[in-house]
Protein backbone atom coordinates (compact mmCIF):
# COMPACT_ATOMS: atom_id res chain seq x y z
CA UNK A 1 0.00 0.00 0.00
CA UNK A 2 1.31 3.45 -0.82
CA UNK A 3 2.03 5.91 1.94
CA UNK A 4 -0.12 9.04 2.25
CA UNK A 5 2.56 11.08 0.46
CA UNK A 6 2.87 8.52 -2.36
CA UNK A 7 -0.91 8.42 -2.75
CA UNK A 8 -1.03 12.21 -3.05
CA UNK A 9 1.75 12.14 -5.66
CA UNK A 10 -0.05 9.46 -7.65
CA UNK A 11 -3.34 11.38 -7.49
CA UNK A 12 -1.64 14.64 -8.51
CA UNK A 13 0.04 12.92 -11.47
CA UNK A 14 -3.27 11.38 -12.56
CA UNK A 15 -5.08 14.70 -12.34
CA UNK A 16 -2.44 16.39 -14.49
CA UNK A 17 -3.03 13.82 -17.28
CA UNK A 18 -6.29 14.66 -19.14
CA UNK A 19 -6.52 11.07 -20.42
CA UNK A 20 -6.22 9.45 -17.00
CA UNK A 21 -8.50 11.30 -14.62
CA UNK A 22 -9.33 9.60 -11.31
CA UNK A 23 -12.86 8.34 -10.99
CA UNK A 24 -15.32 10.59 -9.22
CA UNK A 25 -17.09 9.34 -6.08
CA UNK A 26 -20.28 9.06 -8.16
CA UNK A 27 -18.50 6.87 -10.75
CA UNK A 28 -16.99 4.70 -8.02
CA UNK A 29 -20.40 4.23 -6.43
CA UNK A 30 -21.96 2.99 -9.70
CA UNK A 31 -19.24 0.42 -10.36
CA UNK A 32 -20.20 -3.26 -10.23
CA UNK A 33 -17.71 -6.01 -9.33
CA UNK A 34 -16.57 -7.95 -12.39
CA UNK A 35 -17.69 -11.19 -10.78
CA UNK A 36 -21.31 -9.98 -10.95
CA UNK A 37 -21.04 -9.42 -14.71
CA UNK A 38 -19.70 -12.84 -15.66
CA UNK A 39 -21.71 -15.47 -17.47
CA UNK A 40 -24.83 -15.26 -19.53
CA UNK A 41 -27.56 -12.82 -18.60
CA UNK A 42 -30.26 -14.38 -16.45
CA UNK A 43 -33.19 -15.55 -18.57
CA UNK A 44 -36.79 -14.78 -17.76
CA UNK A 45 -37.64 -18.25 -19.08
CA UNK A 46 -35.76 -20.34 -16.57
CA UNK A 47 -35.27 -23.93 -17.65
CA UNK A 48 -34.86 -26.92 -15.37
CA UNK A 49 -31.77 -29.07 -15.50
CA UNK A 50 -32.82 -32.71 -15.76
CA UNK A 51 -31.24 -35.98 -16.77
CA UNK A 52 -33.20 -37.75 -19.52
CA UNK A 53 -32.46 -40.74 -21.74
CA UNK A 54 -33.46 -40.57 -25.41
CA UNK A 55 -33.04 -43.18 -28.11
CA UNK A 56 -29.86 -42.79 -30.17
CA UNK A 57 -31.90 -42.10 -33.33
CA UNK A 58 -33.64 -39.12 -31.71
CA UNK A 59 -30.39 -37.59 -30.50
CA UNK A 60 -28.67 -38.27 -33.84
CA UNK A 61 -31.49 -36.55 -35.72
CA UNK A 62 -31.49 -33.41 -33.58
CA UNK A 63 -27.68 -33.20 -33.52
CA UNK A 64 -27.68 -33.45 -37.32
CA UNK A 65 -29.67 -30.19 -37.48
CA UNK A 66 -26.55 -28.37 -36.28
CA UNK A 67 -25.88 -25.75 -33.64
CA UNK A 68 -28.86 -25.08 -31.40
CA UNK A 69 -30.16 -28.63 -31.61
CA UNK A 70 -31.05 -28.68 -27.91
CA UNK A 71 -33.16 -25.53 -28.28
CA UNK A 72 -34.82 -27.07 -31.32
CA UNK A 73 -35.60 -30.18 -29.31
CA UNK A 74 -37.10 -28.02 -26.55
CA UNK A 75 -39.20 -26.15 -29.13
CA UNK A 76 -40.54 -29.39 -30.64
CA UNK A 77 -41.45 -30.72 -27.21
CA UNK A 78 -43.17 -27.43 -26.22
CA UNK A 79 -45.24 -27.54 -29.43
CA UNK A 80 -46.21 -31.12 -28.65
CA UNK A 81 -47.28 -30.16 -25.12
CA UNK A 82 -49.29 -27.17 -26.40
CA UNK A 83 -51.05 -29.28 -29.05
CA UNK A 84 -51.95 -32.04 -26.61
CA UNK A 85 -52.86 -29.78 -23.68
CA UNK A 86 -55.66 -28.10 -25.64
CA UNK A 87 -57.44 -31.38 -26.34
CA UNK A 88 -57.25 -32.53 -22.72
Amino acid sequence: MPTVEEDRAITAAARSDPDAQPLTPKQLKTMVPLKALRGRPKSENKKLLVSVRYSPEVIAYFKSTGEGWQSLMDSVLRKYVARHSRSA
